[in-house]
Parts: structure tokens; sequence; C-alpha cells
């Protein structure tokens, strides 16, 4: 059962319809039929990411994300957190009033910067931590290129081990570019030595991340999640 029903989509998002049928089945091909989740969304707003915002793909990902958060959670609403150098906004998008959402929010931000993973991370555990949930948490972070500081992204994830929450980064640009090395190597990190659980996945939507079809999107979302629900349960992380 979905935490939001098909009719209830129809009602409020009907342009999310497609979205919401194709994360349903990717959800129930994972075993995740009927899984409850908190969903957040990171957006990177460097400089590099101006294409993507001009072109579509950020609003394109983000209404993805909805249609997947409408079967693990039910409020219809996904806390989004912008990020370049420093925090750029925290905020939200939502089933209803989705559409142009990402340009109306982009058009009140300040200057693209760099790519400050640390701080963006600080920004959903904060979140999480003050909405005094439980229960565990898809974190889908887009970026496009590696971060300004590898410690202090790779202390965050290692941190964040111990919280419900599972990280999976989605790439957007030259799939063979060296920056994504990075995030290659954070996504292997030992366990246990360095993290409790594998908290962390990552793939690369290619330089056109919109011609990813959305059934292969959602398949990669939710790859790891089960695996991770699994070991952090074991753990005691997750109730």
């Amino acid at each position: 059962m979905s935490a939001i029903s098909l009719s209830k989509v129809q009602e409020t998002a009907p342009a999310l319809v497609s979205l919401y049928k194709s994360a349903g089945a990717a959800l129930a091909g994972q075993g995740l039929d009927g899984q409850r989740a908190a969903v957040y969304l990171v957006v990177d707003y460097s400089g590099s990411m101006k294409p993507y915002y001009k072109d579509g793909s950020v609003q394109a990902l983000a209404d993805r994300v909805l249609g997947l958060s409408a079967h693990l959670d039910d409020d219809g609403t996904v806390p989004v957190v912008f990020f370049s150098t420093d925090v750029d906004a925290v905020t939200d998008i939502a089933l209803a009033g989705h559409e142009g959402r990402i340009e109306r929010i982009v058009s009140g931000l300040g200057h693209m910067g760099k790519t400050a993973y640390h701080l963006a991370m600080d920004a959903v555990i904060d979140h999480y931590l003050d909405s005094g949930s439980t229960a565990p948490a898809l974190v889908v972070f887009q970026t496009d290129g590696g971060p300004v500081n590898r410690l202090a992204a790779e202390r965050h994830l290692c941190k964040a081990a111990r919280l419900p929450l599972f990280w999976q980064f989605i790439g957007f640009g030259d799939p063979g570019s060296k920056q994504f090395d990075y995030l290659r190597r954070l996504d292997e990190l030992a366990v246990p030595d360095k993290r409790a659980v594998d908290n962390a996945g990552f793939f690369h939507a290619g330089r056109d991340p919109r011609a990813l079809s959305d059934t292969e999107l959602y398949t990669r979302l939710v790859a790891e999640f089960p695996k991770w629900l699994v070991d952090a349960r074991a753990k005691g992380i997750v109730n």
C-alpha cells in the first residue's frame, strides 16, 4: 500500500501520475512495496550546474523524486537543500504546485558557487534530527562534480552512518569525468572500519539526465536502499 493513493496524486499532481506508477513498479521490484521512509532531495547549485537548471533537468529530477516520495511518505512534501559554496536554501517541493517550483526557488537565490558537500549533508542531518523522526530516510543527493573539501565530506558520511539516513548520490555530466572518481571511492568506504554500515550509493545519470528513462532512474535510486535497511536494522540504526 502506497503512502499516497493514485487517486490523490491524480487530484493534486496529475502530471506526475506516470512517474508515480513507474516509481511504484521499481519499489515493488525491490521488495519495498509498503515501505515507509522520509525522502530528501539535495541539489547542486554550483556555477557549472547552470545549464541543468536552464534545460529543466533539475526540475525533472525534482518531479521524479516527488513521484517516488508519494509511495514512501504520506505528507506529499520533500525537503530540498540547495548547496554550493554554502547552503543556499533549505526549502521544500510538494505535489501541489510542483510545476515550475525549482525555477521559482532559484530565482530568489544568489551567486552560484562551488560544491561543499559537507555543508549540505549537515543541513540534511539537522533537518532530520529537528523533525524528531525515527523513520528511515532516503536522501537523493545530486551533483555535477567533486567536493571542495573531500575529507569533510567523508567524515560527514561516516558520522551519518549512525543515523537512519541513506545517501543516494547522482552525477550529472560527463560519465568519464575525473570529477566523479571521489564519489565512486566514497561509495566504497570500508565497513566497519570507516562507517557502521554502507550508507551510500552512487550512479551516473549522464550528460542529459532527462534522457534516462523513468524506469531506469527509479531502479537505480532504490537499488541499494533495501540492503541498507537490512544492515541498519541489524545494527539497531533503523527500528
